[in-house]
């Protein structure tokens, strides 16, 4: 069964029951470095997929603590994918400085960091979703939890209570959303540091999307929904959605693939920061430029 047939009747669900999810853009429907408008069930597209952190400010001026820049080719069912590491120096536009990537959604919300994105990759972003991290958790409680291959021992605070430790064991285990969510946050004990969270990232997303496709999940579609309604902003349309399910029938999870930003770190001015590399931003923006026919 395709990935996207439960997803597109989830997107279609979540549309019809939940008003307030669609949310337009101050620019509009279409990027300013594009020469026209373009449809995600016709054209290549791009999606930036922000996991927003704002429990620690009671859901005010939060962080975008995951970035993750997803392009989709509805012709021949293809995706590319790339994490952004969220403490990335880079130009912020609309301060005219630069900062941690993760700090323009403190800025400026979905505008901004969508404007900071298009910037550092020179690609445009035609769409975005916002998912909050209790929508995270609640997702993936609805389907079951997912399994994850844990690549070491480590620990991690959870994010219900900042005392409270939550610890992985190297191997295969199925994670809640408490745990899924501590999983794909930690960096300070990974070796690899903000590059090993994000392949930790990409491997639940893998992982959910293996889950939504099983049987055992389809009769849960409706919850998954309302989940999704609850705490999910976006700007792709129902009537998108729904066309994009239809044409992405044959897509599945080998279509993915994913990409690596590579950097050094570096403190500036007493402040931790994440230096991409420019020659390696440079070839994955040709990648994701080719993939969008740019």
């Amino acid at each position: 069964m395709s990935i996207l047939v439960p997803i597109g009747y989830t997107i279609f669900n979540t549309y019809t029951a939940a008003n307030g999810t669609y949310e337009q853009l101050d620019r509009g429907n279409k990027s300013n470095l594009r020469e026209k408008e373009v449809t995600i069930s016709e054209d290549p597209v791009s999606i930036l997929v922000m996991g927003v952190e704002d429990y620690s400010s009671n859901g005010a001026n939060g962080r975008a603590d995951s970035l993750v820049v997803i392009t989709l080719d509805p012709k021949d069912m293809s995706m590319k994918m790339v994490s952004i590491p969220r403490d990335s120096r880079v130009d912020i536009i609309g301060r005219d400085k630069k900062d941690k990537i993760n700090h323009a959604y403190v800025f400026g919300e979905e505008d901004m960091t969508i404007n900071t994105v298009e910037n550092f990759l020179n690609i445009p972003i035609d769409y975005y979703v916002t998912l909050d991290f209790d929508g995270f958790k609640n997702i993936i409680n609805v389907i079951g939890g997912v399994t994850v291959d844990v690549p070491f021992n480590f620990w991690e605070k959870s994010d219900e209570g900042m005392q409270e430790r939550i610890y992985f064991k190297k191997g295969k285990h199925t994670l809640n959303g408490e745990e899924a969510l501590a999983y794909v946050r930690m960096r300070k004990r990974d070796p690899k540091g903000d590059l090993g969270r994000n392949e930790r990232q990409q491997q639940v997303i893998n992982a959910v999307l293996e889950k939504i496709i099983s049987p055992s999940t389809i009769f849960k579609i409706n919850d998954i929904a309302d989940e999704i309604g609850s705490n999910v902003q976006t700007n792709i349309k129902i009537t998108e959605a729904a066309k994009m399910a239809t044409k992405m029938k044959n897509f599945n999870k080998s279509m993915i693939e994913r990409y690596t930003i590579t950097g050094t770190d570096q403190y500036i001015g007493g402040i931790y920061y994440f230096i991409p590399d420019d020659q390696n931003v440079n070839e994955i923006t040709k990648e994701l430029k080719n993939h969008l026919h740019k």
